[in-house]
């Protein structure tokens, strides 16, 4: 097993050992299980977590990133005075926290649907996938901010600054925009503004994917005619894989020049 395999091996068994992540699991379980019995079908329960999915999971994710980094920080500097690679560990840590994020809310999921014989639905299925990728993206967030700040309090402030930039500030700001220039023809700068933000990004591809894209209006329509097609998917699936990995390398980088 390659360096890397081992960190990852060893961070998946403290992680599915820590509370926090087992609590975090539960809480959508039962959130799940809950609008099942008393909203009935996988789109109303999409739909229904919709917000929850995508204000908590980028919280719990930069949060849980940024401490995780700080503390290991006494284990990262016991394993650089080994034989072990920068690039090796910081892959180690940063899959031993995400993947178990990802799968607890995966499962958290999953588990009530199949036991309300929801499987199937797509709206579901784009649920899941936009969580463990919104997990991955703001992990990866997390990451950068905890490298670059040797202060735990100033790397979380950031972190949090970031993710309230993504999932309150962005959308203020593109609404007024809409509101100022709503006699110009804004098709095409809303859907570059839905690619410029990962959270807004997710929003639109799960409710297009239970037909609610009557909810955004004429919005709505311009959104499902463009991602409704193949190259309009390809596009949206390669600008979450830019928001996962731009911020990886980038943590990647500043680790490997980092004074510990």
């Amino acid at each position: 097993m390659s360096t890397a395999g081992r960190i990852l091996a060893f961070g998946l068994q403290n992680q599915l050992r820590n509370r926090w992540i087992v609590g975090y699991g539960l809480l959508f379980a039962l959130l799940t299980d809950a609008l099942f019995r008393f909203g009935g079908s996988g789109p109303r329960v999409v739909v229904s977590l919709l917000n929850v999915v995508l204000l908590v999971i980028p919280l719990v994710s930069v949060v849980f990133g940024t401490l995780h980094l700080s503390n290991s920080r006494e284990f990262i500097e016991l394993l650089l005075a080994q034989p072990v690679s920068r690039g090796a560990l910081y892959v180690g840590l940063y899959f031993g926290l995400a993947l178990p994020l990802a799968a607890a809310f995966a499962l958290g999921v999953a588990v009530p649907v199949l036991l309300h014989g929801g499987a199937g639905s797509a709206g579901l299925v784009t649920l899941l996938l936009s969580g463990c990728v919104l997990t991955f993206v703001f992990t990866s967030l997390a990451f950068v901010a905890g490298v670059h700040f040797d202060d735990r309090a100033r790397g979380l402030g950031m972190a949090l600054m970031v993710w309230f930039a993504a999932t309150v500030l962005y959308d203020g700001l593109v609404l007024l925009l809409a509101t100022l220039f709503a006699d110009w023809p804004l098709e095409m700068p809303m859907l570059a503004a839905s690619l410029l933000n990962p959270v807004d990004l997710a929003r639109v591809l799960m409710l297009l994917s239970v037909d609610a894209a009557a909810l955004m209006g004429y919005t709505g329509a311009v959104f499902e005619k463009f991602f409704g097609t193949g190259a309009g998917l390809a596009l949206a699936g390669g600008a979450l894989l830019t928001w996962t990995a731009v911020p990886f390398l980038l943590g990647l980088r500043g680790f490997a020049r980092k004074d510990f």
